[in-house]
């Protein structure tokens, strides 16, 4: 085919490989990539992006880059190529079906760091890329000429509370990428789940000692008391292996949902007197980024509330618990996102 023709029987031209050493000048030269494998988690670390949401950007995943510089590099050493690709990865067993989300990433200079940049960070620093651009496709690319040195990768949705699991992929000839954590807490949390159970593993009663046990921070007026019956519920729904327990993951899970239900539960309760009423309760179901109706609410009120339809805290926890992992069952069974067709057995 002439290239006259070429041009009249097509648009675009996609060149597709692995790795972008394609593309380079630099004959022989191998680039390597590293893969890191996320999830934002309403609560934990769907933050949003920071134009869209200041206050819970930190919450992102947080990766540590350190582009170094290549000696045999025919180009300036002061600056490297640098490709960063973010994959979106529906968890849904109709992913193909499911809407893309926005998606996105912010890439900052920063100097040696293990653990995770706070919210002070963000709002006095700007990113590399001071023009973001957030799309709704499965994949976004950006190619970056950085001087060698360290780096944050902040992925995130452009919208805060999306879930959704992720691949970061980072293409150059020489860097060293890793993520970073909350260390400090998570070791308070393997103290707090050993100290009731030597096992890998903890039972409803366990739970229980631990929520009841727990410093709950802004409540110290208030006697929190999760029942036992409250427990086996919370057990049951976040219990996927249908064990009986809780593994250490599976309480990291509730944990970070239960901070998460604190900080709204806070903000919402302006009367500070422990317990939401209907005016409260549907502004704090609409800060968790659910949306339910005026009548469900209502509905949920009756069932979790005291006899003046006031919610404590804990209502408040297997409220929220089950409307998420009843959304979450909706949307891993409906093959159209308006209704599902459910068998005997299911």
């Amino acid at each position: 085919m002439s290239l006259r023709d070429f041009k009249v029987h097509f648009v675009d031209l996609m060149i597709c490989k692995l790795t972008p050493d394609l593309m380079s000048q630099e004959d022989g030269k191998k680039w390597m990539y590293s893969l890191k494998r996320g999830r934002w988690v309403k609560g934990s670390t769907a933050g949003g992006s920071l134009g869209f949401c200041n206050g819970t950007f930190w919450m992102n995943p947080q990766y540590w880059l350190n582009v170094l510089p290549v000696e045999d590099s025919k180009k300036s050493p002061s600056s490297c190529n640098v490709v960063i690709s973010l994959m979106q990865k529906h968890s849904s067993k109709h992913r193909n079906r499911a809407p893309h989300l926005f998606i996105g990433f912010s890439l900052y200079r920063y100097q040696e760091s293990k653990i995770k940049l706070p919210s002070s960070f963000f709002t006095r620093h700007q990113p590399v890329d001071k023009h973001q651009v957030f799309l709704d496709e499965r994949e976004v690319t950006h190619d970056f000429h950085l001087e060698p040195g360290i780096y944050v990768i902040v992925p995130s949705t452009l919208e805060p509370h999306q879930e959704s699991e992720f691949i970061l992929r980072v293409f150059s000839r020489k860097h060293v990428l890793r993520d970073l954590i909350l260390k400090k807490k998570k070791k308070k949390l393997k103290l707090k789940f050993s100290s009731v159970s030597q096992n890998p593993e903890i039972n409803a009663v366990q739970l229980q000692r631990i929520l009841n046990n727990v410093s709950w921070r802004n409540f110290q007026s208030f006697r929190l008391s999760f029942s036992l019956d409250a427990c086996q519920g919370i057990l049951a729904l976040l219990d996927l292996n249908a064990t009986g327990t809780l593994s250490i993951q599976e309480f990291r899970v509730l944990w970070k949902r239960l901070l998460f239900y604190l900080e709204v539960f806070q903000k919402r309760d302006t009367s500070r007197s422990g317990k939401l009423d209907l005016v409260e309760l549907h502004a704090a179901v609409q800060e968790t980024g659910i949306s339910l109706s005026n009548e469900v609410c209502n509905l949920m009120a009756i069932r979790y509330g005291d006899p003046d339809l006031k919610i404590s805290f804990e209502s408040f926890v297997c409220f929220m618990l089950r409307v998420e992992i009843m959304g979450e069952a909706f949307r891993n069974l409906t093959q159209d996102g308006k209704g599902i067709y459910l068998r005997k057995s299911e």
